[in-house]
């Protein structure tokens, strides 16, 4: 989306930061040290700063797909429902307490009895490609526009889950006072940019402001 917003408006100056989760990017805009974040507001959990604004828009929405191996039961699958996930493993990186992943698949698991996982001990994102390359039981979700590359020989399946699709939600989230023009100029594209929904009824957790 960010690359979108830089070609549409040639010359903008961008500084993309990455911070370790939700509350760090808060506290960071509220002093001041950036000037605006993309990430999800799990709402009412997450209590934000007086003075910081948040709005969500579904052109931040990732839609999740399921990451799975060659021998997993549901590899051939061109497209998988939540409802044909219970019963699998799903593993997923450690998801710290608090963060709003944890908030998101906390959600994700109780809306369809799905069982969630964390890999233990978190060895990375590689060593659990591994594990789902050679299993026949356990997958895990990857956001459908996160680009992933995995040894020759994984022949790792990115299937797609609808019906309904999982939607992992975000916010722009910023400071009423910053006066800053990018900032002024990335929320009127943000406004008018038509965002692309998958096709057929979706999900959101409960907590997301445009459920």
């Amino acid at each position: 989306m960010l690359r979108a917003f830089r070609e549409a408006r040639p010359g903008t100056e961008l500084d993309v930061v990455t911070l370790s989760d939700a509350n760090a990017a808060i506290a960071a805009i509220d002093a001041g040290t950036i000037d605006a974040a993309i990430r999800a507001v799990s709402l009412p959990q997450r209590r934000l700063p007086a003075g910081i604004r948040h709005s969500y828009s579904h052109l931040f929405d990732e839609p999740e797909q399921l990451l799975a191996g060659p021998r997993h039961r549901l590899a051939n699958a061109a497209r998988v429902s939540p409802a044909q996930l219970r019963g699998h493993r799903i593993w997923m990186p450690i998801l710290p307490d608090g963060s709003e992943w944890a908030d998101y698949f906390d959600a994700v698991a109780a809306e369809f009895d799905l069982r969630i996982e964390q890999a233990h001990p978190d060895f990375g994102t590689e060593p659990l490609h591994d594990v789902i390359a050679d299993s026949a039981d356990v997958a895990s979700f990857v956001p459908e526009r996160m680009q992933i590359l995995w040894p020759d020989g994984h022949d790792l399946r990115r299937i797609l889950i609808r019906e309904p699709a999982l939607i992992y939600p975000s916010s722009l989230i910023w400071r009423d006072d910053n006066p800053h023009p990018t900032l002024a100029a990335l929320r009127e594209y943000v406004d008018a940019v038509t965002p692309v929904m998958p096709e057929g009824p979706y999900w959101l957790p409960p907590w997301s402001s445009l459920r």
